[in-house]
């Protein structure tokens, strides 16, 4: 059995389709679609499906697929051995984070591991989708959500805190919502989509209440969202963090304090493939963040 292309099954079935593969590996579809089919021929078996979206493995397909996974790994761990020898930790990790969390919590953290661990090559995605969360070979995602996608290992860092807030010269002169119904009358700024409702959960002890919102100024940038808080254009449901510090400056005044706020889920979690070797700048910097989120929280 050919190594180099047991190492190709792997790669094709982490990719998902042999498009996806070629591109990863800097080749051609047909070159790719060539030496599976040899590898096919030399074991004498199906080994992988295609459907019109994806390739699955068949049953032998899997079993050479974990095989050929841990021998990869294997290889490229004495790779990475053999390129640290004498060089101290280094190599390249690649991040996906939240857009807000992202620049308003943890840019102090990244510069500061940048800072500690100067020969790894830091690249960050700013991003808040949820699907798809570790394409284009992503080794770590940080995420705030209710619950993780079943298929990637999520590790749970910290809970993220929703407050309801306004301006000081807002609350003064308009008042504060005194219960979750007065939301509705209320200018809204939120991080929802403009035009579409916005369904808010709240707990206080064993109750709970969810409440239907429409708001009037929303934003996936959180900066622009305090700003628009501090402009005195209404009241906002944003994540504690986006208006920590003009809180302890009396600036911002929260409302609604007894109870817990959810929007779109408040634990954070790391995000990673399963199966997907981790080098030791991966691990390195894995730790790092779980060490920040526990202090943090």
């Amino acid at each position: 059995m050919d190594l180099t292309g047991l190492v190709l099954l792997v790669d094709i079935l982490d990719a998902g389709n042999l498009s996806s593969a070629a591109r990863k590996l800097k080749v051609s579809r047909a070159n790719v679609s060539y030496h599976l089919q040899q590898l096919e021929k030399s074991v004498g078996v199906q080994l992988v499906r295609r459907t019109t979206r994806r390739i699955e493995p068949t049953e032998i397909g899997q079993t050479l697929y974990r095989h050929g996974r841990a021998i990869r790994d294997e290889l490229t761990a004495a790779q990475e051995a053999i390129d640290t020898l004498g060089r101290g930790l280094h190599g390249a990790v690649r991040v996906s984070v939240p857009t807000g969390f992202g620049q308003l919590v943890m840019t102090g953290w990244l510069l500061e591991f940048k800072r500690q661990y100067p020969e790894i090559s830091l690249e960050l995605l700013f991003e808040n989708r949820v699907d798809d969360l570790l394409r284009d070979e992503v080794d770590v995602a940080i995420r705030v959500m209710s619950d993780p996608p079943e298929a990637l290992v999520a590790r749970e860092l910290a809970q993220v805190r929703y407050v309801a807030c306004a301006s000081d010269a807002f609350a003064r002169t308009k008042g504060l919502p005194e219960d979750l119904e007065a939301l509705r009358k209320v200018p809204l700024i939120t991080s929802s989509v403009v035009g579409r409702e916005l369904r808010l959960s709240a707990y206080k002890d064993e109750a709970r209440q969810e409440v239907t919102l429409s708001p009037t100024l929303a934003s996936e940038n959180f900066q622009f969202l305090r700003e628009a808080i501090l402009s005195g254009l209404g009241i906002g449901l944003v994540p504690s963090y986006v208006v920590q510090e003009d809180v302890k400056m009396g600036r911002v005044v929260t409302a609604l304090d007894s109870w817990r706020l959810s929007i779109f889920g408040t634990r954070l979690f790391l995000l990673r493939m399963p199966g997907r070797y981790q080098t030791q700048a991966v691990r390195t910097f894995i730790d790092f963040i779980v060490d920040k989120a526990s202090r943090w929280s």
